[in-house]
C-alpha cells in the first residue's frame, strides 16, 4: 500500500470509527485534546497524523491503537 492510499484509508477508518462510536467531529476532537480544524483534515486525508495523534484518537475512542489500522473492516 502506498503512503497516500495508507492515510487516505487511515482517515476513513477513523471516521466510521467515530460514526460508529456516535461521536461528533467536536466531540472526538475534544475527548482526544486536539483541534477539530485537525482531526477533520486527518478524516478527509489533508493532515498526516503522527504517532502521539493516534495514539489520542484511539484512547479517546476507547480502543486499541492497531484497530485504527483494519482496513478491511
Amino acid at each position: 500500500m502506498d503512503e497516500k492510499l495508507f492515510y487516505k484509508s487511515l482517515g476513513t477508518r477513523i471516521k466510521y470509527l467515530r460514526e460508529n462510536a456516535h461521536l461528533t467531529q467536536e466531540k472526538l476532537a475534544e475527548n482526544a485534546g486536539i483541534s477539530l480544524d485537525y482531526l477533520g483534515k486527518i478524516e478527509v486525508n489533508i493532515s498526516k497524523p503522527g504517532l502521539k495523534a493516534l495514539i489520542k484518537i484511539a484512547n479517546a475512542l476507547q480502543i486499541p491503537i492497531k484497530s485504527l489500522f483494519d482496513f478491511d473492516k
